[in-house]
């Protein structure tokens, strides 16, 4: 296992550079999704922008169960090769593919068969109800897609190719802005065109992932004869359950503040927590990306029982989240005002909304990066009950009560104070099983 990256001994700086081209690619996948909507507000207009997010809920059910797929069995298969197991992990691999690509199959046909009702049940109202139907239909067609793309961003980190995943990551997103301006500028496609284009960013990460990981077989990771392993997937599952708890969370939370902007501003209110909600995808991607980049360096010293370069690994990975949670709060501060008047005119009403109520928001970005660095290290070690009970905590149980509480006791100002509220909370829980787990895992 000599040519195996994740063997090596990291210090400090290695490690931020073996997790960079995940944080980049987090980050890139969120700013695309970002220029999305700049695309669409811009070209089509806030309503159209508000429509969009009235889907957003579904979006989450295939990331949750794609980045469910990906984490969790990225854990599996980095510990199988800190065992020794190359040809297990790779047998493994082509398993977990396999399953991700049959879950797309499943969203993009039954998605599709009950559009209609779907999206009555998410509140889509009915000035937003074509401008959304029009969108996520075309989207829903290139789920299949969706999935490799999400189990690749994790699997080639897990094979030692973060940088190849980072290229193939831009490529799809660079592919996705160029298509934006074009199919919603010059051919006036409107949300359809914003779709065709996503959707497309989806597929050159899906299409170069399967070629290269089916024509390379001296790698650590290659595709193997598809032999179904149930248990495995189940222990997948179990692994990478925080995160599409996570993400279902995201879902049922996005569905709440759809519900309370919608009630509170109409379809304004809307398009200003979907702004607020872009500035979150970015700095929670920064987070994301790295616990997700560090994450199979985890697994494998867990599984080589190699403790002192795991204690080594969690103490610099504490340090980055603490400094990159007071980073991005400070940043949103100084470029609320610019990145808003991007997305919509200063003095709008869309505008005023959400410059009234985002700093209060942005107190979110200084809590949420040592929880979602603990979900993934509990991921990491193969305690998907832990991770999921943090993530759980963070993004359902406190945000959904906050949600139900704050507005009722202080009005609009309790909408935008639930999410840092929430995060309060999940930030003790998350440090009490960080305690807890130090004593069982002795990083």
């Amino acid at each position: 296992m000599e040519h195996n990256p994740l063997a090596r001994q990291f210090t400090a700086a290695s490690l931020l550079r073996f997790a960079l081209p995940n944080i980049a690619m987090m980050v890139f996948l969120s700013l695309y999704t970002i220029v999305d909507g700049i695309c669409i507000s811009r070209f089509v207009g806030t309503l159209a922008l508000s429509a969009i997010n009235m889907s957003y809920p579904l979006n989450c059910l295939e990331l949750a169960a794609g980045i469910m797929l990906g984490t969790g069995g990225s854990a599996i298969i980095a510990r199988e090769l800190g065992e020794g197991k190359p040809e297990l992990a790779s047998r493994d691999f082509t398993c977990v593919v396999a399953a991700a690509a049959v879950v797309g199959l499943v969203f993009m046909t039954v998605g599709n068969l009950f559009l209609d009702p779907i999206l009555n049940l998410l509140g889509t109202s009915e000035a937003q109800f074509g401008l959304c139907r029009d969108y996520t239909r075309i989207l829903l067609y290139f789920s299949p897609a969706m999935f490799l793309q999400t189990v690749y961003q994790m699997l080639f980190v897990t094979a030692g190719k973060p940088g190849f995943g980072l290229g193939i990551t831009v490529a799809g997103g660079l592919s996705n802005v160029v298509l934006d301006l074009l199919l919603m500028g010059p051919l006036d496609m409107g949300v359809s065109g914003a779709a065709i284009a996503t959707g497309i960013g989806y597929c050159i990460p899906a299409v170069i992932g399967t070629a290269y990981f089916g024509a390379v077989r001296k790698g650590t990771l290659y595709f193997t004869r598809f032999r179904p392993r149930g248990r495995m997937l189940l222990q997948t599952c179990g692994n990478g359950s925080s995160e599409m708890v996570s993400n279902i969370a995201n879902a049922a939370t996005t569905f709440l503040f759809n519900i309370l902007f919608l009630c509170f501003w109409g379809e304004d209110g809307v398009a200003a927590i979907t702004i607020a909600m872009y500035f979150q995808f970015v700095f929670s991607a920064v987070d994301l990306g790295f616990s997700m980049g560090v994450a199979p360096v985890i697994s494998y010293q867990y599984g080589a029982q190699d403790l002192p370069q795991l204690r080594h690994t969690f103490r610099v990975s504490m340090r980055f989240v603490m400094l990159c949670s007071a980073g991005m709060w400070l940043l949103s501060w100084l470029t609320i005002g610019f990145c808003m008047s991007v997305f919509t005119d200063v003095g709008s009403s869309v505008y005023l909304i959400t410059v009234r109520g985002f700093p209060i928001y942005a107190v979110s970005f200084l809590l949420m990066g040592v929880s979602i660095f603990a979900s993934s290290l509990f991921t990491a070690l193969s305690n998907g009950v832990v991770s999921a009970v943090i993530s759980f905590a963070r993004t359902c149980l406190f945000l959904v009560g906050m949600l139900l509480l704050l507005p009722g006791l202080l009005g609009e100002t309790g909408i935008w104070l639930a999410v840092p509220a929430a995060e309060l909370l999940g930030l003790a829980v998350s440090v009490g099983f960080l305690v807890w787990g130090r004593k069982k895992y002795r990083y």
